[in-house]
C-alpha cells in the first residue's frame, strides 16, 4: 500500500487543480483537516468525472457500481485498491475522523441520475437531487470539521410559554441545507453547459409556469424569470444553511464561510442579471475570491 503521505499529496494536487472555488476554503483549514478534505474532494471529483466523461452509458454505470463497492469497503475500514491514492487518502481520513463514509454513496447515486438522464418535475425533486450530490458533501465535511458544543438556552418563567419551542435543526440538517443552496447556485451558473450534456435540472413545473419551450432554454425573457425564481429559492436555503457557522470552530467556520461566500456572490450576480447564465458561465475574478476567503478568516458572515 502506498503511504498516507503520498496519497494525500496526490489528493491535494487534484484539489488545487480542479476545485476552482472550494480550494479557497479548504486551504484555510489546519493541515490534517485540509488533507482529509482534499481526499474527500478527490473522490467526489472522480465520481463526477465518470458522469461527465465520454464513455457509453453502460460503461459509466459499471464504473459507478465499482465505486459503490469501493465505498462499501471503506465503510468496513478496508481499501479496495491499496495503490489508489484517492482511496488510501479517504481511508486514512475516515480512520482519524468520524466521517459518515456511507454518504459517499449518495454522490454516486446523484451521478447515476445524470447518466440515466433523470428529469425533475417539481422543485422538491430538484432539491432532493441537490441533497444527494451536495448535501452529502456537507455532511461528509462535518465529519472532518467537528462541531462546537451547543450553547444552553435559558428557560423562561414557568408557565410563561406553554407551547414547547420547535426543535432546532441538527447540524447535519444545516449542512444539508447549505449544500442545497450551493448546488442550486451551481445549476443556475451552468445552465448552458449542462444543457449541452443533455441535462436540465430546474423543475419542469416552473419551466412550464414561466413559458419556457419544452427541452430548451428559450425564450430568453422566460428563462430569466425562472432563473430569478430559483435564485430566490437559493437565497432562502443560504439563510437556513449559514446558521451552521455558529456550530463550527474558527478554522472550520472560515473554510465554510469562504466556500459559501464565493457561491453567494455568484448568486448575487445571477439575481442582478438573471439572463447572464444564458450568455456563459457566471464567475468571480480571482481577487474577489481571495477577498471572500479573507472575510471568512476575519469571522464575518458571508
Amino acid at each position: 500500500m502506498i503511504s498516507a503521505e503520498t496519497a494525500y499529496r496526490r489528493c491535494e494536487e487534484i484539489t488545487w487543480s480542479e476545485a476552482r472555488n472550494f480550494a479557497y476554503g479548504i486551504r484555510l483549514l489546519p493541515p490534517p483537516k485540509r488533507r482529509a478534505m482534499a481526499a474527500l474532494y478527490a473522490l467526489a471529483r472522480r465520481i463526477d468525472d465518470v458522469g461527465d466523461g465520454d464513455w457509453p452509458q453502460d460503461r459509466k454505470l459499471a464504473a459507478l457500481d465499482e465505486l459503490h463497492k469501493a465505498i462499501d469497503a471503506l465503510e468496513e475500514g478496508e481499501i479496495a485498491d491499496p495503490d489508489d491514492p484517492v482511496l488510501v487518502g479517504v481511508g486514512h481520513a475516515a480512520a482519524h475522523y468520524p466521517i459518515p463514509v456511507a454518504a459517499l454513496h449518495e454522490i454516486v447515486e446523484g451521478c447515476e441520475h445524470d447518466v440515466r438522464g433523470e428529469t425533475y418535475a417539481t422543485m422538491d425533486d430538484t432539491v432532493r437531487y441537490c441533497r444527494l450530490v451536495a448535501g452529502s458533501v456537507g455532511r461528509l465535511s462535518l465529519g472532518v470539521f467537528g462541531t462546537k458544543p451547543a450553547r444552553a438556552v435559558a428557560a423562561g418563567p414557568t408557565g410563561s410559554n406553554p407551547d414547547p419551542p420547535a426543535p432546532a435543526p441538527s447540524v447535519e440538517e444545516l449542512a444539508d441545507d447549505l449544500g442545497v443552496a450551493l448546488q442550486l447556485t451551481n445549476m443556475l451558473r451552468d445552465i448552458v453547459e449542462d444543457h449541452r450534456m443533455g441535462r436540465i435540472y430546474l423543475p419542469e413545473q416552473e419551466r412550464d409556469r414561466f413559458g419556457i419551450t419544452a427541452g430548451q432554454w428559450d425564450p430568453p425573457e422566460s428563462v430569466a424569470a425562472v432563473v430569478q425564481f430559483v435564485a430566490g429559492q437559493a437565497v432562502v436555503w443560504f439563510e437556513r444553511g449559514l446558521v451552521l457557522l455558529e456550530h463550527l470552530d474558527y478554522r472550520s467556520r472560515a473554510c465554510t464561510a469562504a466556500m459559501a461566500g464565493i457561491y453567494r456572490r455568484l448568486l448575487g450576480r445571477i439575481l442582478a442579471q438573471p439572463e447572464a447564465p444564458l450568455e456563459g458561465r457566471v464567475s468571480l475574478p480571482t481577487y474577489q475570491k481571495a477577498l471572500v476567503a479573507a472575510r471568512g478568516l476575519s469571522g464575518l458572515r458571508p
